[in-house]
């Protein structure tokens, strides 16, 4: 889960307001063992399974915004289902830019995004459930439109993250997938105080 560092704005602070400690780990090691908290063994997916993977997965975001407690934190230093969502909506935008490049440049470096200066910038927390839950669905179905559409050699194509990891479409489609699985876990109530660097 996304860890948040205390910092207030005020002596009440707004939880939307604090700041979010950056999370620097590497996370594709998912590409070469099962997750132990969500469970997903990216390895053993067929790449052709992850737009339908990616569509049931924000049909279940739905369900989750819709809930009553749905911008509740569980406790002050973890986000809140509303703040997982928005996070998955943009990485699902993220992840469609950063495919279109491997599409149509020769091994590409993605420009970096910084997801946690994002979600303060962004104010997640502050956002709508509903108009989250609609967007998060669209982004979903654009990207999953876009795996949809990726043939032969195409899957082998390159490209590379502003740390240096090295990915092929293939691998990128099975990394990206962890990500949305492993934070609807998250929003559903797990405790461990682990995130996903994207």
């Amino acid at each position: 889960m996304k860890q948040l560092s205390l910092v207030p704005a005020a002596a009440d602070p707004d939880p939307g307001a604090m700041e979010i400690v950056p999370d620097t780990k590497d996370w594709t090691w998912v590409l070469d063992r099962p997750c132990p908290e969500c469970g997903l063994a990216t390895s053993t997916i067929d790449r052709d399974d992850i737009p339908g993977l990616l569509r049931a997965n924000a049909a279940a975001w739905r369900e989750v915004l819709a809930r009553p407690d749905a911008r509740a934190r569980p406790n002050p230093t973890t986000w809140s289902p509303l703040e997982y969502a928005a996070y998955v909506r943009d990485v699902c935008r993220v992840y469609t830019e950063r495919l279109h490049l491997m599409l149509t440049q020769d091994a590409p470096h993605y420009p970096n995004w910084d997801q946690d200066a994002t979600a303060v910038e962004d104010r997640y927390a502050e956002q709508d459930p509903v108009t989250v839950a609609r967007e998060l669905s669209a982004a979903a179905e654009h990207l999953a439109t876009r795996f949809t559409e990726v043939t032969g050699d195409q899957w082998l194509r390159r490209g590379t993250r502003s740390d240096g990891a090295h990915f092929t479409v293939d691998t990128f489609a099975r990394y990206f997938i962890h990500d949305p699985i492993h934070h609807l876990h998250d929003a559903a109530g797990a405790t461990s105080p682990t995130g996903t660097s994207s």
